[in-house]
């Protein structure tokens, strides 16, 4: 069940096609979340772990807006098209001031478009950063990454080792980035999963995953 006032919520098209629902007030401070992705070239879907973090923490602050974003096409094999998604939600919700949120995949998304003018930081969940993307965008910005321990590849389960999104934090930390890197013992690749009937199962640590977005939120929203 929503925690958030009926009437907060609303859906808008994108420039680009893509989708994005927006809970809350944009018009100052905005958190803007992507998704994960996969090979297969799918449908865009709602995240099932940001869903359960906005759904959990935007309550608490009135002051952000929160905004979702539903890719045209899932997929890093379109990762352009994917960055041309977020950037068109970003410019959508035109806040002052900007936090991207991105969950695996949504992880390289967001820090590919870190260069917009109003974005000020970054929360990596279980992020992929390959080694070939471009971090630049980030010096001078904020990035924090909160990873699960177990987190893993295994044939026919998604997952992101904690060793490679290390890897790329520190690449961004040397390009000038400033932020912190928590791993969340017993924490698997991600806060949540999307049951068959559509509800959402939460995973081990949720709980602990949603405490270090909140931290990373509220001095965000310091400034707000």
């Amino acid at each position: 069940m929503d925690r958030f006032p009926a009437g907060r919520r609303r859906d808008v098209i994108l420039a680009t096609g893509a989708e994005m629902r927006v809970t809350g007030s944009t018009d100052t401070c905005a958190v803007v979340c992507v998704n994960g992705g996969q090979a297969r070239e799918v449908e865009g879907t709602w995240s099932a772990s940001v869903e359960w973090l906005v759904r959990r923490l935007a309550p608490s602050f009135p002051e952000l807006g929160f905004a979702e974003v539903r890719y045209r096409v899932r997929s890093w094999k379109r990762l352009d098209a994917c960055f041309d998604d977020a950037r068109a939600a970003i410019r959508e919700v035109a806040a002052p001031r900007t936090l991207l949120l991105g969950f695996s995949m949504g992880g390289a998304v967001a820090i590919a478009v870190a260069d917009e003018p109003h974005v000020e930081s970054v929360v990596g969940l279980a992020p992929w950063i390959p080694d070939e993307l471009n971090v630049s965008g980030l010096r001078g910005k904020r990035l924090a990454v909160f990873h699960g321990a177990l987190d893993r590849w295994l044939p026919g389960i998604p997952g992101v080792s904690a060793r490679h999104s290390r890897k790329g934090f520190d690449r961004a930390c040397e390009r000038g980035a400033e932020g912190r890197y928590v791993l969340i013992a017993g924490a698997l690749h991600g806060v949540a999963l999307r049951k068959p009937w559509g509800g959402l199962l939460t995973l081990p640590r949720a709980e602990r995953w949603a405490e270090l977005v909140e931290g990373e939120l509220r001095a965000f929203a310091a400034g707000c």
